[in-house]
């Protein structure tokens, strides 16, 4: 999972990029871009990570869908009511939609795989999202209180004001599916059927560690019509990679540039360069498990660690400023941002400060051992993290290093399965243009996505403080009051907010970079 961005030194437009060079194109030329190889099955309750996300985002249709600039569309849905106070979601569908096998799409199509994902024996990595309906329960199965008056209408009640509700609908938990779903889901994820613009274009489509191919959905009838026959996702084994076929015309975008490029590929693709802003922000976490990270001890070697990072100059030379040091735990381009917290000192670098804490944590446990972070070969990621060890290192006197797997796959199921022994690089690319998006998936009590196991009833409340307040200002100062915790306890250490850097070939045009970074495959145009 990754996260939002800031602008660089160039000024780096907050607005989506786009290009719109040669014609309109061929509806059967086929896109080629760059992937990863999914963790899991292709099943929306159970995908969090970007390799799978941007797959699923293709082949489903929600009930609302994000334009280039985050702004939310119905798609699936007719209308979405929220109630004055905030509790109740009336939801109606339009009529005709279907997925790929011909089945219709009704209401009981969302409704029953939201339950099946909040389901705790399945344990599925999305079932927090359902958090705030009532009838969740993370201790035993649910039965979310969603009533079906009919095959177009439901009616969500929730278990506290949400006055952000309706703006998640558009995220891969909250996608329908089929019946054939629970005949088989293992099979399933393999071979998924949805109802969005493009398709798995037949058996074979998904050549595990090597691509996945889908074609046009003729059926499909929202907003993402899509300019092109398909896409291919191509899962290459490094960001070098990707970048040589792309000077070579082999693939038509890439959303990532490897480190050894980045001074240099905005000259060498020109007017086809992307860098701008979007929902991405990047840190590394340390689960409280590891020895020496747990308690008052843990804390101040934190804040220690994040005080011993040299951001600016990482920034600078490893990224050549298509990166800005992180000052909270959100992104420049979300509502209600903030860049003066209180506390937010502990990201600034303070040689000084971080050994003196690194002492007092000493006084109540000598430090002994390797410190680690672990991260993904295949993503570009060595010289950061090279970077940050060598910074650790320098200021604090102990040995520091990265630890490396092979791909996202492996990090990510290291990481899910809570058999990582080392700190790991950690990120989040948003799923709905909102503040609570950074913090409540990531760091609330029990959260899909808290992967260090973090829990601060004080940080949890103030979260449920902030969903509940319907008015965007109020709402957003209770959430900068819960970021204000998180400085204190750091149960990520934030680095920076990361542009998207990539670009396309000379073979497509009208290719646009929306607000989370992802191109929107479906407006790519490409000679036959």
């Amino acid at each position: 999972m990754f996260a939002l961005t800031a602008c660089s030194s160039d000024g780096g437009d907050t607005s989506p990029s786009t290009s719109e060079t040669a014609g309109s194109g061929s509806s059967s030329a086929i896109i080629m871009t760059n992937g990863s190889e999914p963790e899991n099955p292709l099943i929306p309750g159970n995908t969090n990570e970007t390799g799978g996300g941007k797959i699923l985002d293709s082949i489903f249709a929600g009930l609302v869908y994000y334009d280039a600039t985050g702004a939310v569309h119905n798609e699936v849905a007719e209308s979405i009511v929220v109630s004055d106070d905030a509790m109740t979601v009336d939801v109606t569908l339009q009529d005709g939609w279907t997925f790929t096998n011909g089945e219709p799409v009704t209401a009981s199509s969302f409704v029953d795989a939201w339950n099946y994902t909040a389901q705790a024996s399945n344990a599925y990595l999305n079932s927090y999202y359902f958090e705030d309906i009532d009838g969740f329960s993370y201790d035993e199965d649910s039965a979310l209180n969603i009533d079906v008056t009919d095959d177009l209408n439901f009616t969500i009640h929730l278990n506290k004001p949400a006055a952000d509700f309706a703006q998640r609908l558009g995220y891969t938990a909250f996608m329908p599916l089929p019946t054939a779903f629970y005949d088989d889901p293992e099979a399933y994820g393999e071979n998924p059927i949805g109802d969005g613009p493009y398709m798995l274009a037949g058996d074979g489509a998904w050549q595990h560690n090597v691509q996945i191919d889908l074609v046009t959905n003729p059926d499909y009838k929202g907003g993402r019509t899509p300019q092109n026959g398909g896409v291919t996702f191509v899962f290459y084994a490094s960001q070098d990679a990707a970048y040589a076929d792309l000077l070579q015309n082999n693939v038509d975008v890439i959303d990532g540039i490897p480190d050894s490029s980045l001074a240099t590929y905005q000259t060498e693709l020109g007017d086809r360069a992307v860098n701008q802003a979007a929902a991405i922000f990047q840190s590394f976490t340390i689960p409280e498990s590891l020895p020496h990270f747990s308690g008052e001890e843990g804390k101040l070697r934190r804040q220690a660690l994040s005080m011993a990072i040299d951001r600016p100059t990482i920034t600078n030379v490893i990224f050549n400023d298509t990166r800005t040091p992180a000052s909270d735990f959100t992104s420049p381009v979300v509502d209600g941002f903030s860049d003066t917290l209180t506390g937010a000192d502990v990201l600034s670098y303070n040689p000084d400060k971080a050994v003196e804490l690194w002492a007092e944590a000493d006084a109540i446990s000598p430090w002994d051992g390797t410190f680690g972070i672990a991260y993904n070969s295949d993503g570009g990621h060595q010289a950061w993290v090279d970077a940050v060890a060598n910074s650790i290192k320098n200021v604090l006197g102990i040995d520091a290093e990265g630890a490396p797997y092979a791909t996202f796959k492996e990090l990510r199921s290291a990481v899910n399965d809570r058999t990582i022994t080392t700190a790991f690089r950690t990120g989040w690319q948003a799923d709905y243009p909102g503040l609570y998006n950074f913090l409540g998936p990531l760091y609330k009590t029990d959260a899909g996505s808290n992967d260090g196991d973090y829990s601060n009833p004080e940080f949890d409340a103030l979260l449920e403080q902030g969903i509940s307040t319907a008015d965007n200002d109020a709402r957003n100062a209770l959430l900068q009051q819960a970021q204000e915790i998180l400085l204190q306890d750091l149960p990520a250490i934030p680095l920076w907010y990361s542009n998207v850097d990539g670009g396309f070939s000379e073979n497509v045009s009208n290719v646009t970079f929306g607000w989370n970074s992802v191109p929107l495959y479906y407006e790519i145009t490409k000679s036959a």
